[in-house]
């Protein structure tokens, strides 16, 4: 495990997670580090890539509600509506339906954007019969937080995908 804080971090990985935070903030510190335009040619040309709340922010076609200036990466093709869950108050924990992996799955959503179209992607999760994880490819993008419980199922998914994929870098 190792840190991307510049360009060059990106090379030889077997897999990248884009975590949750301030979506804004990132996208300025990737811009203002060099690393937004390899980071879209790492992810966009197979790196494996778990994206959870902000992270999903980042890769999404289309954001609504941000900053005039805030854009997605366009790698995964969903439009997002930032903290469409509602605001920090309105956090909350809800079972999310995940058929390929047996079943529920402990959702925690913190802030979370809110899926409004998707595109090309594919839908393998859903909570109240939205959509709240996509994916494509060696990409898949979380609406919620599963770093916060103990079911280990997603990021076991990722891992094995990851390991299927190899290293493209």
């Amino acid at each position: 495990m190792r840190w991307v804080r510049l360009p060059e971090d990106l090379d030889g990985l077997d897999g990248l997670v884009l975590p949750g935070g301030e979506s804004t903030t990132m996208q300025i510190l990737l811009e203002r580090k060099q690393v937004w335009e390899p980071l879209a040619a790492s992810v966009g040309t197979g790196l494996p890539t778990l994206a959870t709340c902000a992270g999903l922010i980042l890769l999404a076609r289309e954001i609504a509600g941000g900053r005039s200036d805030q854009r997605g990466l366009d790698l995964l093709d969903v439009v997002l509506r930032r903290n469409g869950y509602g605001r920090q108050v309105e956090s909350f924990e809800a079972p999310i339906q995940v058929p390929t992996l047996g079943g529920d799955f402990p959702g925690v959503f913190i802030r979370a954007p809110l899926i409004e179209d998707v595109g090309a992607a594919e839908v393998f999760a859903t909570q109240d019969g939205r959509p709240v994880g996509v994916r494509k490819g060696g990409i898949i993008g979380l609406c919620f937080h599963p770093e916060l419980t103990d079911d280990l199922r997603i990021h076991s998914e990722f891992v094995h995908m990851a390991a299927r994929t190899g290293c493209r870098g």
